[in-house]
């Protein structure tokens, strides 16, 4: 009979197993892998790269090759010229020339139409009225009077169609304001109260 001691060491263990078969799969894997492509160049080739890389292109394309001419580095430098900017004063530009003006058609012109005359000018009118109304006051039975003023001497008062100073005639007496007229009629106006 076999002795069961000896049993277990001789089946192997699981995580031995296990180590075997992952280092297994590794080696499989980078067998399998492609290789890598070539290493991206650097951004600034060594001098070495770049004649290789112009000898071979000017070989095979004789048109794209840099054409220096060195001739044109031995010419003087042009002379100084008249600065336009002074730059220790203040400039401002001109201002833009007017627009041309329209023209004005002429009587010979085609399509030219006369202007239409103008109206007579309005006869004018009687100067302002120079009282100032600053009240009024109630008698007899509600009778207003208006009061007014020259802002010379006493106050005036004067009801509805009495005269003021020889020369007005009180049309309306308002609360706010009073209309006053010349006597012969002409040039009604309104004065306000400014009392």
């Amino acid at each position: 009979m076999p002795d069961s001691s000896a049993a277990p060491s001789q089946r192997p263990r699981p995580a031995i197993l296990l180590a075997l078969a992952v280092s297994l799969a590794a080696l499989v894997v980078y067998m399998m892998w492609p290789e890598a492509s070539q290493p991206a160049s650097p951004s600034n080739p060594p001098r070495e790269q770049r004649k290789q890389a112009a000898a071979g292109t000017s070989a095979s394309d004789p048109a794209g090759a840099l054409q220096v001419q060195l001739g044109s580095l031995t010419q003087p430098p042009p002379g100084p010229q008249e600065a336009g900017r002074n730059p220790f004063r203040f400039y401002v530009p001109p201002p833009p020339p007017p627009p041309p003006q329209p023209r004005v058609p002429q009587p010979g012109d085609k399509g030219f139409v006369a202007p239409a005359p103008l109206p007579p000018p309005a006869p004018p009118g009687p100067p302002p009225i120079a009282l100032k109304f600053i009240g009024t006051v109630e008698i007899n039975k509600g009778k207003k009077v208006a009061i007014f003023t020259d802002n010379r001497g006493i106050p005036m008062y004067a009801a509805e169609g009495e005269i003021v100073m020889g020369q007005y005639r009180v049309v309306r007496i308002g609360t706010e304001s009073v209309t006053l007229e010349y006597l012969d009629g002409r040039g009604q106006q309104v004065i306000p109260m400014r009392g």
